[in-house]
């Protein structure tokens, strides 16, 4: 039963209250305001919990999502080829930058959302652009798991299986630049984009131009060579 109190004639007396009274104190509500005040502030804290740390995440280096991969593997003449290559898990890209024995560096990269290669060759002032066949996934996926496990590759040459490649390039296509996703525009900024398409060979009346070696950690590489085609 709860107790009540009243003031009569300058003295206290106990007296029943009912559960619907006015006699009751408003202190009895207080311990139900409590609750609902230290519950606001909690679910506030948490609210700007999960806020900082989403900024946190989002404010991150994207250069933190970078994982660069060394693979080192003999040409065709036994002369080794240094080539690293920068895997962008988050964008689907891997640029690889592939010096030749002559110390030039040339680059490749696969832009796996859209499917498409971009060759920067060395002492060129192009840039050749083609889409990506069943065989370019393969290959660039096996990088992409590799590159979870380790980031250095020595490939024995007695083991490496070797593909070369002939493409054509389309001199009379040039590409407007401005027109590629971002991460081909900032490659070839200051060079034109051609199409290439794939070829058997260049045929005796035209040689090769040059060729760009590019390996893997599935124990492939593949010799890209590239010549023109006439307008």
């Amino acid at each position: 039963m709860v107790r009540c109190w009243k003031h009569s004639e300058n003295r206290l007396e106990e007296a029943q209250c009912t559960d619907g009274g006015s006699a009751a104190s408003p202190q009895s509500h207080f311990p139900h305001k409590a609750f609902w005040v230290s519950l606001s502030a909690s679910l506030l804290l948490v609210v700007i919990t999960l806020g900082l740390t989403g900024y946190l995440g989002m404010s991150q280096p994207h250069s933190q999502s970078l994982q660069i991969v060394r693979i080192a593997a003999p040409d065709q003449t036994g002369a080794l080829i240094n080539q690293s290559a920068v895997v962008d898990q988050q964008n689907d890209l891997v640029t690889f930058s592939v010096t030749s024995p002559a110390n030039q560096t040339s680059t490749v990269l696969f832009d796996i959302k859209h499917g498409l290669i971009c060759y920067k060759p060395v002492e060129q002032d192009s840039c050749l652009l083609r889409k990506m066949e069943p065989s370019d996934y393969d290959n660039v996926h096996s990088l992409l798991h590799e590159s979870t496990h380790k980031s250095h590759f020595q490939l024995s040459g007695n083991e490496t299986q070797r593909h070369t490649e002939f493409l054509g390039v389309l001199a009379a296509n040039q590409v407007d630049v401005s027109t590629l996703e971002e991460p081909l525009q900032a490659l070839c900024r200051d060079r034109s984009v051609h199409w290439t398409k794939r070829a058997k060979g260049p045929g005796k009346q035209r040689l090769v131009y040059f060729c760009i070696d590019i390996c893997f950690p599935s124990n492939i590489c593949v010799s890209v060579c590239f010549y023109y085609l006439p307008e």
